[in-house]
């Protein structure tokens, strides 16, 4: 498979000696490689340099590998490739479970990764890229910081709540159903547990909507769900 011009490989690890040999074994195939040591980098890397593939270390010294694939999960398709030192199955399905496409231990060898990169990118060239932030009118939702702003300011929302928003505003104009929302928020055991959706759906409205009494944003479907209004 021949290197598509201009293909962006994030290498994320704070060995500096796997850096190196990464960098040096990528670059060698005609990849781009972008290096970074730590998580917050490493996020801020993903949403301005837009890398095809990420090849992420979990031991990350101040955000666990994990939280990185949840957070870029929130906005993004992008194939993630964990490569760690963590050969227990409990670790590999935790990290699959958390948005990682596939697991490789180390010590492996390059030939191997060289294959499950081409895999990867024949994956990612089959989803369309998505932008972090989302705008609709005041609100503003950065999906890779998790903030959530009204007319600027920061609005506080818990982390049930940021998903629920995550989930409603990353469908704009669709009509999710309640089973939807509650299987995809709080997990399949949740799905008929409608009240509770209705609570959390009232502390957003009250958090984001300039009138709850006329929502803007969070438009209720009788006897279906709810749409999000963009």
């Amino acid at each position: 498979m021949a290197v598509e011009p201009g293909t962006r490989i994030l290498v994320v690890d704070d060995d500096p000696q796997i850096g190196r040999l990464l960098r040096t074994a990528l670059g060698a195939c005609g990849y781009a490689v972008l290096l970074a040591s730590d998580g917050q980098g490493a996020l801020d890397q993903i949403v301005s340099w837009k890398p095809h593939v990420i090849l992420l270390d979990l031991g990350l010294p101040d955000i666990d590998g994990l939280e990185i694939c949840r957070r870029v999960r929130g906005w993004s398709e992008v194939p993630i490739i964990v490569i760690s030192g963590r050969v227990a199955e409990p670790d590999k399905v935790v990290a699959l479970d958390c948005g990682a496409d596939d697991y490789l231990i180390k010590p492996f060898g390059i030939d191997e990764l060289m294959a499950r990169v081409r895999v990867a990118l024949r994956h990612g060239a089959r989803i369309t890229s998505a932008e972090p932030v989302l705008t609709f009118g005041d609100l503003s939702i950065d999906r890779a910081r998790r903030l959530v702003t009204v007319q600027g300011s920061e609005v506080h929302l818990t982390p049930t709540e940021y998903d629920l928003l995550r989930v409603l505003a990353g469908n704009p104009g669709k009509v999710l159903t309640h089973r939807a929302i509650l299987r995809t928020v709080w997990g399949p055991s949740y799905e008929q547990d409608v009240p509770t959706l209705r609570v959390f759906i009232t502390q957003l409205r009250r958090k984001i909507e300039p009138d709850l009494g006329q929502p803007t944003y969070i438009l209720t479907e009788p006897g279906i769900g709810y749409r999000f209004h963009g």
